[in-house]
């Protein structure tokens, strides 16, 4: 593992994907990287066991690269971000969107919102109980449209690949390709992805602060 991060373009890498997953196109424009070369140094990281690659849910022709994040426990980013609010997106608003913006509420001063990129009719009743289990409060239990919801200076989180492949290069996020629990419709799987979401959120509340207008 450290000869593996002895590299500044691996460890870059790593500071990329600390705080969202990306496709190996998009590490390789993000950090201005040929790719071929970006292919090599994903396969050192991969061989280490750094990081994990996995098919999209939404594109099955894309792969995303994920960090394992206990490989590093020690490693966390520095607070370089500033938003005056954090907006988490998924495609219904209806699961992981609201349960990382309560999660987000509840771990951060900065101020949190969710979205959607096709809004469902309501809240899914095992992401409310899932709340409610934590302790947590669903701020905004009706779905709303990420167009009537983010403005220019938020923070974007997307949390599914759909969101993410629907969001584009067009508007800058963040992407955390956290599996949808709706098709499983467990209470597993919804515990499943609340601590996913929970383990990404410690990872990357200490990397924000709040912007001096909010």
């Amino acid at each position: 593992m450290h000869a593996a991060l002895s590299d500044p373009a691996r460890l870059a890498i790593i500071d990329t994907l600390l705080v969202g997953d990306a496709s190996p196109g998009e590490l390789a424009r993000s950090l201005d990287m040929p790719t071929n070369l970006t292919a090599h140094h994903l396969k050192v990281l991969q061989d280490s066991g750094l990081v994990v690659r996995h098919r999209s849910e939404g594109d099955r022709r894309r792969t995303y690269v994920r960090l394992v994040p206990e490989m590093l426990n020690d490693l966390l980013p520095a607070p370089t971000r500033t938003a005056p609010r954090v907006v988490f997106v998924c495609t219904h608003n209806s699961a992981r969107s609201q349960l990382a913006a309560a999660l987000w509420s509840h771990r951060s001063s900065v101020p949190a919102a969710s979205a959607g990129t096709d809004p469902a009719p309501r809240v899914h009743p095992r992401a409310l109980r899932t709340a409610e289990r934590h302790g947590l409060v669903v701020a905004h239990p009706r779905p709303v449209h990420v167009a009537d919801v983010v403005r220019s200076d938020d923070l974007v989180v997307a949390v599914c690949d759909n969101a993410h492949e629907n969001l584009g290069n067009e508007a800058p996020h963040l992407h955390w390709s956290v599996a949808d629990p709706a098709p499983a419709d467990t209470d597993e799987a919804f515990e499943a992805a609340y601590r996913e979401l929970a383990e990404r959120i410690d990872r990357l509340a200490p990397a924000v602060r709040a912007s001096d207008n909010t």
